[in-house]
């Protein structure tokens, strides 16, 4: 939480305003309240196996960590991906944004933390929440053109 604070306050400061910023807050509070009443609903508990940490309070399923991970790595690389032209940037952006929730899914399972169908679960929540909230808050048509609210490259928008 404290990281998409300080990035949303950082997009309103570079971008002076506040969709991009919104965009993340969204991604990462979405998954956020999915993951808690999804954990309340199902009360699954985590591996009989030795763990390295103690355990949260909440059930096994699905992976908070994954979920919020991924919506957080992955709408921070959305953001900055959409405003950089280099391509080799928009890789390595791209990369380490993939790269950070990929460790921790790896993380919570070695750990013996979590299941794999809890960590795949976990990664699906935080990619279905960045994807909404980006299609209705940074890619949401404005306009009589019909233009998105982030503008994207020439070629990206004959596609």
């Amino acid at each position: 939480m404290t990281l998409t604070a300080i990035a949303a306050i950082a997009f309103r400061l570079v971008w002076k305003r506040w969709l991009e910023s919104a965009f993340l807050i969204v991604a990462v509070w979405s998954q956020s309240l999915v993951f808690l009443g999804t954990t309340e609903v199902v009360g699954r508990h985590r591996p009989p196996v030795e763990h390295l940490d103690p355990a949260p309070p909440t059930s096994s399923f699905p992976s908070g960590h994954v979920s919020a991970a991924v919506a957080f790595y992955c709408g921070l690389a959305l953001v900055l991906a959409t405003h950089t032209r280099n391509r080799a940037l928009q890789v390595v952006i791209w990369v380490l944004g993939v790269a950070a929730p990929l460790s921790v899914a790896f993380s919570r399972l070695y750990r013996g933390m979590h299941f794999l169908t809890d960590v795949t679960w976990g990664l699906l929540l935080g990619l279905v929440c960045v994807v909404v909230a980006a299609r209705a808050i940074l890619f949401r048509r404005v306009g009589a053109e019909g233009r998105p609210a982030v503008a994207l490259k020439p070629q990206a928008q004959a596609s």
